[in-house]
């Protein structure tokens, strides 16, 4: 259902309360250079071209929600119901800004300052190196300049991972460094997962309770919510891959990812949270939940970047990190962004603030390019007044890539001609079978199923999969959920001592999921018998 906010004398429903949003005594309208007919054009196109079964889009100007909308349905089943502006939506990584912000506000309170020493208030805390533990600041946990490789840690938070906070942060001393401290950048989800550590440590209380009443009801986030969604909410999307079934309640297991990419919301939520940035942390009703000094300090650049390839396209002449927030210029303007993916499903949200403009993107299918295509196309017509066809951009791009990969995978891949898998003995099988156990990420088990071997992750719902050997001890690893992890099948290379024995492991994603991080893992053999009941019971 299109939703205009054609005046400001409107009632927005939170998920505790009814919040009144006063007269400013104008008509709400879209920002210049942006239509209806512009916004549903693009969307449109994006979902045919990239195949996205929904997609929900919501736009503020000038202090106002002046479009909300949802397009196509909430899942993969053509029968699935529609999106709607409240629909909810796993938002990823966009979870990022609001663990920021609850940073923040410990900033405004006096409670914390940016440049503290994450030890003097984690006393746990520690990484790879001990001099950079002691020198490790809270800054240092939001800007992804940590000398960690890209997506280090990753296989503790994703890929069906039952790992606890407290688990993850005992995993964290051995993810190796493969850079300077603060000199390269590197996408990192598991030091947010330590700033919301921090959180809790500081406030007595849960990330999730903070993040829900100090800023989702304390803003008034309609259908937004700290947790995932559970048995009994109908307005749910289903990412690509998911069943859609959901928990009860009562069973509900926090995910040790959650600070980093939890939160679920919809696009009347994000949009009202988008107002509550661009006003300097003021909701519409004039409720302060964080400072204006606060947001500006989030805002600002504290690590570059390097510039995207399409920077000539767009005039940007320079990419930052603030804290849970990028930023560039784009066409002579500032533009704030962040985007997520998580669960199938892919966000967006970006700020043109010199245009006093936000726009707010949530889709159903694990493809960054509708996101960025219409991200993009939008964000273009509010700082010109005309956009190049940033769909087509990506759709090439997108095919290009797949057309790589597929001639890859069909002249050298595993199982191609060039590289055919072979046939093992039952006796040739046995010298592999066993439990290993990875530093950082614990046991891992290779048994025997019939004719397969089989690999599973202790400490995962259901990451498991089937060995098909290549020669010199090297196999592929097939998982067995083919709609959430076909993409993350990797290499396994297992190693032998001098005497011929098999004593440990490395492995190696085949595709590019970079938060499947399977190079980081050297899992050593620690047992060579295996049997099925008696190690589930010991995981």
């Amino acid at each position: 259902m299109l939703q205009r906010f054609r005046h400001s004398c409107m009632m927005a429903v939170s998920a505790v309360a009814l919040l009144s949003v006063p007269c400013v005594g104008h008509a709400a309208s879209l920002p210049p250079g942006l239509t209806e007919q512009a916004i549903g054009t693009t969307v449109e196109r994006a979902r045919q071209a990239f195949n996205v079964p929904g997609i929900a889009v919501a736009v503020v100007h000038d202090g106002d929600i002046v479009f909300s909308h949802g397009y196509g349905r909430r899942a993969e089943d053509k029968s699935s119901a529609p999106v709607d502006r409240r629909t909810l939506f796993a938002i990823g990584s966009n979870t990022k800004e609001f663990t920021t912000t609850a940073l923040a506000q410990l900033v405004d309170q006096g409670k914390l300052d940016w440049n503290d020493r994450v030890i003097d208030h984690l006393p746990e805390f520690r990484v790879a190196d001990p001099s950079i533990t002691r020198d490790f600041r809270v800054s240092d946990l939001l800007t992804h300049h940590s000398g960690m490789g890209l997506g280090a840690g990753d296989l503790m938070l994703f890929s069906h991972s039952t790992l606890t906070r407290p688990q993850i942060l005992a995993g964290l001393p051995f993810m190796p460094f493969t850079a300077p401290f603060r000199t390269q950048y590197a996408y990192n989800n598991l030091l947010y997962v330590v700033a919301g550590a921090l959180v809790e440590r500081l406030t007595g209380q849960s990330w999730e309770e903070i993040v829900q009443k100090r800023l989702i009801d304390a803003a008034g986030l309609p259908a937004c919510q700290s947790t995932p969604r559970v048995k009994g909410q109908t307005n749910v999307a289903t990412g690509e891959g998911e069943t859609g079934i959901l928990p009860d309640k009562a069973a509900l297991r926090l995910p040790g990812v959650a600070p980093a990419g939890g939160i679920w919301c919809s696009a009347d939520g994000m949009a009202r949270w988008a107002q509550t940035y661009l006003n300097g942390g003021r909701t519409p009703e004039g409720r302060q939940i964080f400072s204006q000094a606060s947001r500006d300090t989030l805002w600002a650049p504290h690590a570059l970047l390097p510039l995207p390839d399409t920077a000539e396209a767009t005039k940007t002449h320079f990419r930052a990190y603030g804290y849970g927030w990028f930023m560039e210029d784009f066409f002579g303007q500032k533009r704030v962004w962040h985007t997520g993916t998580i669960d199938g499903m892919v966000s967006y949200m970006t700020f043109l603030p010199e245009s006093r403009t936000a726009i707010v993107i949530l889709t159903n299918h694990d493809d960054h390019n509708a996101t960025y295509a219409i991200a993009t196309t939008l964000s273009a017509y509010v700082a010109t007044g005309a956009s190049a066809d940033w769909v087509a951009h990506w759709q090439d791009a997108e095919n290009a890539a797949h057309a790589a990969e597929a001639k890859a995978a069909a002249s050298t891949g595993p199982g191609s001609p060039a590289r055919p898998f072979i046939t093992l003995s039952e006796s040739t099988q046995q010298d592999y079978i066993g439990t290993y156990r990875d530093d950082w990420r614990g046991p891992i088990t290779i048994s025997r199923r019939g004719q397969d071997l089989r690999m599973a992750f202790s400490h995962a719902d259901g990451l498991t999969g089937t060995l098909s050997a290549l020669p010199h001890d090297l196999f592929v690893v097939r998982w067995d959920d083919r709609g959430q992890d076909a993409s993350d099948d990797s290499y396994v290379q297992f190693e032998r001592d001098v005497s011929g024995q098999v004593v440990g492991m490395n492995m190696r994603v085949i595709g590019s999921d970079f938060s499947f991080d399977a190079q980081d893992l050297h899992p050593r053999k620690v047992s060579s018998s295996f049997s099925e009941e008696k190690e589930a019971k010991r995981l």
